[in-house]
């Protein structure tokens, strides 16, 4: 999100006649971009405010700004604690950057931006595009959430539902495929529930289908995906699709049904795994990839175990995994939290241990194996490599031409990382 977020910002501001620089000795405007799933994000977001502060005193015309989720909770807050911030602007707010920026040019004002605004205002505020000649690019199709999970900040700071014509979706699509993207991947904080308020609209299942169709589109993948509002439609698509990749992000956090209810996940550990087994029947070859948290609040040790047994029985090639933090304004905030930091950074650790031995086995497998590898870019490995992904979103470092970024290349893996693979171009 907060790439697509940021990409719109350069094209707000480039009417200004700002353009991209690489450090911020070099800007006269310098923005941060934040997200705050985590509490560690807003001491973050203020330890890089204070890294800013030397080259501020030195330069007191230079403009920092701070935008995204952790500006949207914060607000004037922000402002009232770095006295030389200039602007802060929420979630909804990104159109008001140019004259939040002119404001402090001009008449070395500050400001914050961080009221919610109506759907159809919403709607009508995406910007372009900015043209990047990249093989992969994101598009949002939805913004906000309706689901107000008990530990998730995400409805407070980005607001509620709102779904993008699908018209306008394909579009984007096509105009980006025009410019040489051959990679599209549709973005939402719960892309499952695409236009369900919106009657006439078509569905998500539907708008894959229409995007699919795009000549010239390679690869096609979606983020993020709610269980309970993965229909069997949804899932058939990963057989019938050729440009859905293999690959899906399922959180499911939990595997005991009593913390699953006091998540407000709206789905049980059965119904995660039934649509787990329909994805596979659909598409063997599919890999998934999923969150966790740990030590949400009245986790017992057989909650914890439940979850380690749906692991064993899934299978994740790889999983982002969390401690619970509190996150103001979310219902779990309240709840009583009686265990251990000893114990839950226990269960934190045997869950990394698990995944750990389960990724090794499934990315050890693709040893000697021949894939299609979508080349991105130069690779960080040195000069004369270059690095590409599988359709199971695997990066593989390989040797080859700078030539071949954009193509799809058959590669042979070599060796197995914990986050690559090394290969030869067949």
């Amino acid at each position: 999100m907060n790439i697509v977020d940021s990409e719109q910002i350069v094209v707000l501001l480039s009417g200004l006649g700002y353009s991209q620089v690489d450090s911020a000795e070099q800007a006269d405007l310098v923005l941060l971009n934040t997200c705050s799933v985590r509490d560690r994000a807003e001491r973050k977001v203020y330890g890089h405010l204070g890294r800013f502060k030397p080259i501020k005193d030195k330069r007191p015309e230079l403009i920092i700004g701070v935008g995204g989720c952790v500006a949207q909770q914060e607000g004037e807050k922000m402002l009232e604690k770095v006295p030389y911030l200039n602007l802060v602007f929420g979630t909804h707010n990104i159109n008001s950057l140019p004259d939040l920026v002119q404001q402090a040019e001009q008449q070395h004002l500050r400001g914050c931006e961080t009221d919610f605004l109506d759907r159809e205002t919403r709607l009508n505020l995406f910007p372009e595009r900015s043209f990047q000649e990249t093989v992969s690019r994101f598009v949002t199709v939805m913004q906000g959430c309706d689901n107000f999970c008990s530990y998730c900040i995400v409805p407070h700071v980005r607001g509620r539902e709102i779904s993008r014509p699908s018209l306008e979706v394909v579009a984007e699509v096509q105009k980006l495929v025009s410019e040489g993207t051959k990679e599209i991947t549709l973005l939402g904080q719960n892309v499952n529930s695409y236009s369900l308020k919106d009657k006439g609209e078509a569905s998500f299942p539907q708008l894959l289908h229409q995007v699919n169709k795009i000549e010239g589109l390679h690869r096609l993948r979606f983020a993020t995906s709610h269980p309970k509002d993965m229909t069997d439609e949804l899932i058939e698509c990963f057989g019938s699709l050729d440009a859905l990749c293999h690959h899906i992000h399922l959180p499911f956090q939990s595997g005991s049904d009593r913390i699953l209810k006091l998540m407000n996940r709206g789905y049980t550990r059965d119904d995660y795994l039934s649509k787990v087994e329909k994805l596979r029947k659909s598409c063997p070859q599919i890999r998934l990839t999923t969150d966790i948290i740990v030590g949400f609040p009245g986790e017992k040790e057989e909650d914890f175990q439940a979850t380690l047994d749906l692991m064993k029985e899934v299978g994740f090639a790889d999983a982002f995994t969390f401690l619970y933090s509190p996150r103001v304004e979310t219902a779990a905030a309240k709840m009583a939290d009686k265990d251990s930091a000893l114990v839950k950074q226990d269960r934190f650790d045997r869950l990394l241990e698990l995944q750990h031995q389960t990724s090794s086995v499934i990315w050890n497998s693709d040893l000697g194996d021949i894939q299609s590898v979508l080349v991105e870019g130069k690779s960080k490995r040195g000069e004369g490599d270059v690095f590409g992904r599988t359709t199971w979103n695997r990066i593989v470092n390989f040797s080859g031409s700078i030539q071949l970024v954009g193509k799809v290349v058959p590669v042979k893996i070599t060796d197995v990382f914990r986050n690559a693979h090394l290969g030869e171009l067949v």
